[in-house]
């Protein structure tokens, strides 16, 4: 039997870092968590994620509290595994200054010497400091995560095209049928997809087939060649 471990007192400790020494406490002595690694938490990350998003659409203060918590759990056991990994050996307290330093450097007209008064200039100026960073990329599409779901893939992919002048008429909505409001464009998906359900179609994958024909097709147009 494993002995008993005391649980961290959280008057003991500053919040962020009781936390950190209880999940320790916890992979010291839980043999499930002990099994985890950061694929395996994937699931529970989105899950996760997931809910926090209902919580913030319900406008609920006490459950959105709850949700960032778990969310913010899923950090912390990220980190704590990496910590254990002699391979990776970063921390909490190493992600914190990343973002940090991220954050500065993605804000120069708060913490430099740039200038932004209105949203626009913002959004240039922070556009700038990204593509410094990310000088190394060869296309407008590095980086957009693959795994997201194909709804939120079709935006992202759009808006990255559309901000990097590509012509495909598809990119600036300018082909197909128009929209008074969300609702209604709500219900069409919506029928789309019992449609798609009715005759034995995965509208997901379906879209997900479109986005890749079409990711090919921006990428082609980068190189130079004919629009696919």
């Amino acid at each position: 039997m494993t002995d008993a471990v005391d649980p961290v007192r959280p008057d003991s400790l500053p919040n962020m870092d009781a936390l950190a020494a209880s999940m320790s406490v916890v992979l010291d002595t839980c043999v499930w968590s002990q099994t985890m690694t950061h694929a395996s938490l994937v699931t529970y990350l989105i899950e996760e994620s997931y809910e926090l998003i209902d919580a913030v659409e319900a406008e609920d203060r006490d459950v959105m509290l709850e949700e960032l918590g778990d969310v913010l759990l899923q950090v912390v056991f990220h980190a704590e595994i990496a910590r254990r990994t002699p391979a990776e050996r970063f921390s909490l307290d190493d992600i914190a200054r990343a973002a940090n330093e991220k954050m500065i450097r993605r804000h120069p007209h708060v913490f430099g010497d740039e200038t932004a008064h209105t949203v626009e200039d913002v959004w240039r100026v922070w556009s700038a400091a990204k593509a410094a960073e990310k000088s190394t990329r060869t296309s407008a599409l590095d980086g957009i995560p693959q795994s997201m779901p194909a709804l939120a893939l079709a935006e992202k992919v759009l808006t990255r095209a559309e901000r990097a002048g590509l012509p495909d008429p598809r990119i600036r909505g300018t082909e197909g049928p128009r929209f008074t409001d969300e609702h209604e464009l709500g219900q069409v998906l919506l029928d789309i997809s019992a449609t798609a359900r009715a005759q034995g179609l995965d509208a997901e994958r379906a879209l997900r087939t479109a986005l890749r024909d079409l990711q090919d097709g921006i990428r082609e147009q980068e190189r130079g060649g004919a629009p696919g």
